[in-house]
């Protein structure tokens, strides 16, 4: 199942960084652009969840919404990337049937 998995990713000539999931709606990472979207988006999010205040009860409430607008916006750029440099998503349940 997994060497399956892998050559579906592999089979790709249009050179897509993100193909469709298998299971679901949505992307995954399929070349090293891809990858490192994926990693520049985790380790921002990382980073700026980093510079909230330890003591999650006493965070001003105007950090915590500029916290979650930049988020938000973050979250809206990678949707970007992936629609311009990724197969188009579809519904998916299964392995796609073979031409």
């Amino acid at each position: 199942m997994l060497s399956k998995y892998f050559d579906y990713l592999k089979d790709n000539p249009n050179h897509y960084w993100f193909k469709r999931k298998l299971y679901g709606w949505g992307w995954t990472p399929a070349r090293w652009q891809g990858w490192l979207v994926m990693a520049l988006f985790l380790a921002y999010v990382f980073w700026e969840s980093s510079k909230l205040p330890a003591n999650g009860e006493n965070v001003p409430s105007d950090i915590l919404m500029f916290f979650y607008i930049k988020l938000v916006i973050a979250i809206l750029i990678l949707l970007l990337i992936c629609f311009l440099k990724g197969e188009k998503p579809l519904w998916q349940w299964r392995f796609p049937k073979e031409k």
